[in-house]
């Protein structure tokens, strides 16, 4: 098998608490079903070519993980809100695009509570949540307040940063240790009970955990990112995916978010 084509993110799917994530590698059109890839040694080629995963023009370099500069500048995907949800202006009528807000940041919103490096705090919208979960690496995870709007959700999210991460410690979560001896459910209770009054309306009273695993056969003992601006061509053993990096049977791991709009050719062998 050989297939060339831009990458984007990888897709997830959780069919349900407890089982596998799926991955799917998009590259332009085309879907690879990256599960059926572990265990296996492929090979991945970096064209020598970017393109800009909006407007699709060349580029040298790209911004926020897949943008030429103009986009990244002008489009609402990649306003400080998507980092900082607290500073969401939708919900007052400002935003670089209100259409796009009105079906991304004026839906409703989850924070969530989640066991990746340890415990941390996110937001995410409704429609993204085992997605989003995914993505950081989460093994567990528990959804504490729904909100209407991004804004809201930002808000109780930096009061409760103030007293646990918001942030995942990536390196490890990619060793697959133990995030620690943490109770969702118990840890919910907590986080809630440091909310102002206000903000109790919020409150998500389903303690339902849902439960992630991942397609690893080994954890690296020792991680060697890579990245194809310095190594045009990795060989190896996939061993696992988790988040959105791909691991191999040596400890590199390289994460396929950060190369958004690279041209690559992938190939088994």
């Amino acid at each position: 098998m050989e297939k060339t084509g831009i990458i984007k993110k990888m897709r997830t799917e959780l069919p349900e608490t407890g089982k596998e994530a799926l991955y799917y590698l998009p590259l332009d059109e085309q879907e690879i079903d990256l599960n059926d890839f572990i265990g296996h040694n492929i090979r991945i080629t970096f064209r020598h070519e970017i393109h800009c995963i909006h407007c699709g023009r060349l580029i040298k370099k790209t911004y926020a993980q897949g943008y030429c500069y103009p986009c990244f500048i002008s489009l609402p995907e990649t306003d400080v809100c998507i980092l900082r949800p607290e500073l969401c202006q939708a919900h007052l009528g400002i935003s670089r695009d209100m259409a796009w807000s009105k079906e991304h940041c004026l839906q409703d919103h989850f924070v969530y509570l989640a066991l990746t490096s340890g415990l941390k705090v996110g937001v995410t919208r409704k429609t993204q949540v085992s997605t989003r979960w995914i993505d950081q690496g989460a093994d567990q995870a528990i959804r504490i307040a729904k909100t209407p709007n991004r804004h809201l959700a930002g808000e109780i999210e930096v009061i409760l940063k103030k007293y646990m991460n918001d942030k995942t410690n990536w390196r490890q979560m990619l060793k697959g240790s133990n995030p620690g001896n943490h109770n969702l459910v118990a840890e919910m209770e907590k986080a809630l009970a440091l909310l102002p009054e206000s903000y109790r309306q919020y409150f998500f009273e389903e303690d339902q955990i849902t439960h992630i695993r991942y397609p690893v056969l080994s954890w690296p003992e020792k991680i060697k990112t890579v990245s194809l601006d310095k190594q045009d061509r990795i060989e190896a053993r996939l061993t696992g995916i988790k988040g959105q990096y791909l691991l191999f049977e040596d400890g590199e791991v390289l994460n396929i978010r950060k190369h958004g709009g690279y041209v690559i050719t992938l190939s088994t062998l």
